[in-house]
C-alpha cells in the first residue's frame, strides 16, 4: 500500500506539471492584448509561436522521461539494490550518488536541446560546447553536495532531537538558504565576470537615485550575460553591506539611458520594500513543511522497507522528500508567487515615482521583445507559476500609476 501511494503521488505531480505545459503550449493561441500588440511584428509573433512551442514540447517530453524514470527507480527498489553495492557506512552516500546521476543524466539531453538547439535557433544563445559542459560540471558539483549536505541534515537532525527535527531542519534550512544567498555573488562569479559601471552619465544618474533615497549599495555591476545569451537582464541580490545591483551587459546595450534608469528604480524599489528578504521569511513556511516531509520520510522504517531497505536510509528519505515536495510545492508556489506578483507591481510603481513612468513601459517591451516573452498567457499558468505579472497587466499598472502621479 505505501508503495503504489507513493508511486501515484509521482505519477500525480508530473501530470500536474505536464497539464500545465499543455496549457502553456495552446494559450500561444490567445488573443494578443491591445496594449502589447505592437511588441511583435507579424513575423516576429508566428515566430515567437515556433519557440514556444518546441520548448513546451521539449518540456513536456522532459516531464514524462522524469515520470518514468522516477517511477522505474521506486518500482524496481533500484536505491535499495545500489545501497545493497556499498558498505554500510556509505549507505546514504550511495542513495545521493544514484539520485544526482540520474537526474544530471536525464537533464543535460534536456538542457542541450534548449540551449544549444532551441535557444541558438533563434539567436539568443552564446554558449559555446565548452561553456555549457563547463556549467553542466559545476551544476553537478554543486547539486551533489546540497543534496548529499541536505540528506546528512536529515540524518544528523533526526538522530539527534527525534521528533523535534521538524523544527530544527526548518531552522537549519532557512539559515542555509540564506547563507547561500549571501554567497550567490560568489557562486555566479564562477562562471561569469563582473565589472563596476563604468564612469559617466549613466552611473551618475543611478548613484543619484540611490542617494536620494539614502540607499547604499556595495557596489553597481555590469555581468558578461552576452557570453552565454542575447536576454536582457537586472536584479538585486545580497543584504546589508553586501547588497548588489547587477546589470546584464545585454541589458546596457539594448536600451536607452532613461530606460535604463527606469529598470534600475525597479530594481531600488525592490530594495527599498526589502522584497527579497521578505521572500525569505515567507519562504521558512516553506522550510517548516520541507521539516514535516522529512520527519514523516524517516518516522516509519515501513516507508524505506516497502522500497527493499532493511531499515531506515537517510539518503532514501531525500528521495521521499522529493516527492512529498513535488506535490506540496504547486499550493505553496500560489502564495509565493502572487507576493512575487504584487512586489513587481510595487517595484514598477517606484519608477514611475522617480519620474521613470514612460521609460518604464518602453523598458517593459524591450525586456519582453528581446527575452521573448509571452504575450497573452494562461491565467491558469500566471497563478500557479509565475513569479512577474504579464506584461499587458504591468503596463496597465505603469498607466494608472502615471495618471495618479499628475494629478
Amino acid at each position: 500500500m505505501i508503495k503504489w501511494t507513493v508511486l501515484l503521488l509521482v505519477i500525480l505531480s508530473h501530470v500536474y506539471y505536464g497539464v500545465l505545459e499543455i496549457v502553456r503550449y495552446r494559450s500561444a493561441n490567445n488573443p494578443t492584448p491591445a496594449n502589447v500588440a505592437d511588441v511583435y511584428d507579424a513575423e516576429t509573433y508566428q515566430k515567437w509561436k515556433q519557440y514556444c512551442a518546441e520548448h513546451c514540447r521539449l518540456k513536456l517530453v522532459g516531464v514524462l522521461v522524469s515520470c518514468l524514470a522516477t517511477l522505474a527507480l521506486l518500482s524496481t527498489n533500484a536505491y535499495a539494490a545500489f545501497a545493497a553495492l556499498f558498505s554500510n557506512g556509505a549507505q546514504l552516500f550511495s542513495v545521493v550518488l544514484l539520485e544526482v546521476a540520474v537526474s544530471t543524466l536525464l537533464e543535460i539531453p534536456q538542457n542541450y536541446i534548449a540551449t544549444m538547439v532551441i535557444e541558438q535557433k533563434y539567436g539568443f544563445n552564446r554558449s559555446s560546447v565548452k561553456t555549457f559542459v563547463f556549467d553542466s560540471i559545476r551544476s553537478l558539483v554543486l547539486g551533489f553536495a546540497l543534496t548529499y549536505g541536505l540528506a546528512g541534515l536529515i540524518s544528523v537532525f533526526h538522530q539527534a532531537t527525534g521528533d523535534r527535527m521538524i523544527l530544527w531542519i526548518a531552522v537549519a534550512l532557512f539559515a542555509f538558504t540564506f547563507v547561500v544567498m549571501l554567497l550567490y555573488p560568489i557562486f555566479r562569479r564562477l562562471g561569469n565576470k563582473f565589472v563596476s559601471l563604468e564612469e559617466g552619465e549613466l552611473k551618475d544618474r543611478l548613484m543619484q537615485l540611490l542617494a536620494s533615497h539614502g540607499y547604499e549599495v556595495k557596489a553597481i555591476e555590469v555581468m558578461d550575460a552576452s557570453r552565454r545569451t542575447t536576454k536582457l537582464n537586472a536584479y538585486f541580490t545580497g543584504f546589508g553591506k553586501m547588497k548588489r545591483i547587477v546589470l546584464f551587459d545585454t541589458l546596457l546595450n539594448a536600451m536607452t539611458t532613461d530606460e535604463i534608469c527606469a529598470v534600475f528604480a525597479h530594481e531600488l524599489g525592490h530594495g527599498l520594500h526589502k522584497d527579497v528578504l521578505k521572500q525569505q521569511i515567507m519562504n521558512f513556511v516553506n522550510m517548516f513543511l520541507m521539516g514535516f516531509l522529512a520527519w514523516l520520510a524517516v518516522k516509519e522504517p515501513a516507508f524505506h522497507k516497502a522500497f527493499g531497505f532493511d531499515s531506515v536510509n537517510y539518503g532514501f528519505a531525500y528521495v521521499l522528500l522529493g516527492v512529498g515536495l513535488g506535490v506540496l510545492q504547486p499550493f505553496t508556489g500560489i502564495l509565493m508567487n502572487a507576493y512575487s506578483r504584487h512586489a513587481e507591481y510595487r517595484a514598477d510603481r517606484q519608477a514611475v515615482k522617480e519620474g521613470y513612468g514612460s521609460a518604464m513601459t518602453a523598458a517593459l517591451k524591450k525586456l519582453a521583445k528581446e527575452n521573448f516573452s509571452h504575450l497573452a498567457p494562461s491565467r491558469v499558468n500566471v497563478v500557479m507559476e509565475y513569479s512577474h505579472p504579464p506584461l499587458s497587466d504591468r503596463l496597465s499598472s505603469v498607466e494608472k500609476a502615471l495618471t495618479e502621479e499628475q494629478k
